[in-house]
């Protein structure tokens, strides 16, 4: 099948190169993305004005498109603000400090709290909400800070951040820019998220004990008298029996959106909504109880703190984002009508046109896949380049003939495990 190839096709191929080119040299990509959406919108429409215009249009669709995202992490982000400010968490989490005996069940049970916890509230909050108080307990049972830190890592910001099977903002990114449902990236990323998590666990573990017993890893028992100094200046806002209440209510509020998103079939936006919404009224609750009069201007507060944080994660995404969603069905919403009839859009005609000229196998596939999630997870986020992830996943799968999802979930993880830290 011929495809007819424009300029704006090569100029999205160019930039495609170039936004490669800077992640790999650890630069900033905004004012990439932003020239290569001018240069398509002059080329295409011919007129200065609505160039300009597209710009920001494109941020407008953009930002559009990862709203409920946003205001989901955003959201949680603020609630779990509440439970490490009235001590909640550490009620919520001091039931598995009697499973921390040895330096095996401190890393095996940490991670796994982690990964649970992260899938709700993220692994950012999630770190807030364990370390104060499981990291004391897992040194003074032999195990060393770092592999405190490896064990939240891998499980945290590893296998719960790069399948994100609840909030979902991953494959909400990765799917958008391959042109998928959200659903079909979920599906295929669960084995392979769960070999790379079981293999890399387990890999860490044994070089973490291996380190141990030639001793060039040691516990710092200096840094439980830090944690325990800083978790002392906490005020007591909640009696215990309203702190062991909190701690029930939360885990069985977010356990029956799950049991909801199964007997409802819920996914995609309709989950996010119901994860959001229990969050808000979980903050409204805590905060009303825990501030009485102040409730109401502690809300606010916490809501502004969990906003900042959501922008200041997605703050670089937009950009990159709104370059990419140009290559499917953005374009017409951004720009206007402006490629060729026959055009099943930029990123569909580019892999056609690929698949003519070089012929791609599955492994090419997957190997690239797995480069380009890498390369995009330089920047130290993995969440700013995944849309670039979908997108040339998109490609190969149209060149190829199949495994869109499987190559969106291989790009995807790629980039936030590199993005998250873990292989370092």
């Amino acid at each position: 099948m011929l495809v007819e190839l424009t300029v704006i096709h090569w100029i999205y191929v160019a930039f495609i190169a170039l936004i490669i080119g800077f992640m790999v040299m650890k630069r900033d990509t905004t004012i990439v993305c932003i020239t290569g959406i001018f240069l398509i919108a002059i080329t295409a429409t011919g007129s200065l004005s609505v160039s300009i215009s597209s710009i920001f249009n494109s941020f407008i669709y953009a930002i559009t498109e990862l709203l409920s995202t946003i205001l989901v992490i955003s959201i949680i982000v603020a609630m779990s603000h509440t439970l490490t400010t009235t001590g909640i968490n550490d009620v919520m989490i001091s039931p598995f400090r009697k499973l921390i005996r040895n330096p095996a069940l401190a890393y095996w049970t940490i991670g796994i709290l982690m990964m649970v916890i992260s899938w709700f509230f993220w692994p950012s909050p999630a770190v807030a909400l364990l370390g104060a108080v499981l990291l004391p307990v897992a040194i003074r049972a032999g195990l060393p800070a770092l592999g405190v830190a490896m064990a939240m890592n891998l499980f945290g910001h590893g296998i719960a951040l790069s399948g994100d099977f609840v909030i979902q903002a991953a494959p909400k990114l990765t799917s958008d820019a391959a042109g998928i449902p959200i659903q079909d990236v979920i599906n295929a990323s669960i084995p392979l998220v769960f070999i790379m998590g079981i293999v890399t666990t387990i890999t860490a573990f044994y070089l973490l004990r291996r380190d141990m017993r030639r001793g060039i890893l040691k516990t710092d028992e200096a840094a439980i008298k830090d944690i325990s100094e800083e978790t002392a200046k906490q005020t007591a806002i909640l009696s215990m029996n309203q702190k062991r209440f909190f701690a029930i209510i939360v885990p069985l509020l977010f356990a029956a959106d799950v049991a909801a998103m199964t007997m409802l079939d819920l996914t995609g936006g309709d989950a996010t909504a119901l994860v959001g919404g229990t969050s808000i009224l979980i903050l409204l609750l805590i905060s009303l109880t825990s501030y009485k009069s102040k409730g109401l201007e502690k809300t606010t507060q916490f809501l502004i703190e969990g906003f900042q944080f959501g922008f200041k994660v997605f703050g670089p995404v937009i950009p990159i984002a709104a370059f990419f969603y140009l290559g499917d069905s953005g374009f017409v919403k951004i720009i206007g009508d402006f490629l060729p009839k026959t055009s099943n859009g930029i990123v569909n005609d580019l892999g056609l046109a690929l698949a003519n000229i070089v012929p791609l196998s599955k492994a090419v596939g997957a190997v690239t896949l797995t480069s380009v999630g890498a390369i995009t997870g330089l920047d130290g986020s993995g969440f700013s380049g995944i849309s670039l992830a979908g997108s040339v996943a998109s490609l190969f799968a149209a060149a190829i003939g199949k495994g869109a999802a499987v190559l969106t979930a291989l790009g995807q993880i790629a980039a936030i495990w590199v993005g998250g830290g873990t292989p370092t």
